[in-house]
């Protein structure tokens, strides 16, 4: 019954997502605009939407299915933008129907979460995540983590691996991150939206993964910042490229921004050198075609959705995204993602 629901429940997103424009050339009428995609950003997204619908009177509808869903949603044009964790590489962009561009929203950071109870301040070098997400250690109690943990009595329990079942942005962060640290796990896994998976058992979206971490005693998985903060889930303080043992906040999550950031602000964050950065961050990017006449769209619809992705990267959006635990986006970022909305156009003219 759960999955006749959720199908039904997809296919109606879809359908009202694919009608939607068709309806917009009447410019008397209130514009709506869909998206959907990934799950990482979901609780800035729910808050910021909302505010905008209040205050615009635009209706924002947004479908949390993982970065890949957004993607394909945006490919198959039935959403307006799609949103991403994981930026389009040249390869990925090329087999878009059109030419698309990125435009950052927060930034946010990926939390080693676990559940063993009685046990805080669990700290994880490099070594230890290998290990554990490589499954060469088994029990909470092997002598590398007891050697990370000399003030903590580790329990003999399994280890449990939760990651994504989802093509999922957060998975690509973690495992950016992790071939950045692990030869091993570079040649064995890999990065990437979906893995196979050495070990562990999967789930589907940040909720779910949060959701089974917190049921499972001995469990340990990778999730969104403020899902771990939401649910009062435990996560440990990772060993940055510095050496430092850093806990996920504002001000290391912004650390990792702090440095170049190119024109169309495809970068990833993690493992920054900056001494004080949280070493799995990563920005999420809503992404949308360059040239806006398709599918029947109005100019109307096209200039609701640029009024609206101008809002989110100001002031009052950037507000929000801290009021959820996300880090405002930098400066450079801004200045990059309006230059980058300048260059949308409809017909073929800027707007």
């Amino acid at each position: 019954m759960k999955s006749i629901l959720s199908i039904l429940t997809v296919a109606l997103f879809l359908f009202s997502c694919g009608g939607n424009n068709n309806t917009e050339n009447n410019d008397n009428k209130k514009v709506s605009i869909t998206a959907a995609g990934a799950t990482f950003p979901l609780p800035f997204y729910n808050l910021s939407f909302k505010k905008y619908t209040k205050s615009e009177g635009t209706l924002l509808t947004y479908g949390g299915i993982g970065s890949g869903g957004g993607i394909r949603s945006l490919k198959d044009k039935v959403v307006d933008f799609g949103a991403t964790d994981a930026f389009l590489n040249d390869k990925k962009e090329a087999e878009m129907p059109a030419k698309i561009v990125h435009i950052p929203t927060c930034i946010g950071a990926v939390v080693i979460a676990y559940n063993l109870p009685g046990v805080e301040n669990l700290k994880l070098t490099n070594s230890n995540l290998e290990m554990i997400f490589l499954g060469t250690i088994t029990k909470w109690n092997d002598e590398s983590l007891k050697k990370s943990n000399p003030d903590i009595k580790l329990p003999n329990m399994d280890i449990t691996f939760v990651h994504r079942s989802d093509g999922s942005g957060t998975t690509y962060i973690f495992s950016d991150y992790m071939t950045k640290i692990s030869e091993i796990w570079n040649k064995k896994v890999g990065k990437g939206k979906s893995l196979k998976w050495p070990i562990g058992i999967g789930a589907k979206g940040n909720p779910g993964v949060a959701g089974t971490i917190k049921q499972t005693e001995g469990a340990i998985g990778y999730i969104g910042s403020e899902f771990a903060f939401a649910q009062k889930i435990a996560y440990a303080k990772v060993q940055n490229s510095a050496g430092n043992y850093i806990e996920p906040s504002l001000e290391s999550i912004s650390a990792a921004a702090k440095g170049n950031i190119p024109e169309n602000t495809k970068i990833m964050l993690t493992n920054s050198s900056n001494n004080d950065a949280y070493p799995i961050c990563g920005f999420t990017w809503l992404i949308l075609y360059k040239e806006q006449k398709y599918n029947d769209r109005s100019k109307k619809q096209a200039e609701e959705l640029l009024k609206f992705l101008h809002w989110i990267i100001d002031k009052e959006a950037q507000a929000l995204a801290q009021q959820v635990n996300y880090a405002a986006l930098p400066e450079k970022a801004i200045l990059n993602a309006k230059k980058i909305l300048k260059s949308i156009t409809y017909n073929g003219e800027k707007m």
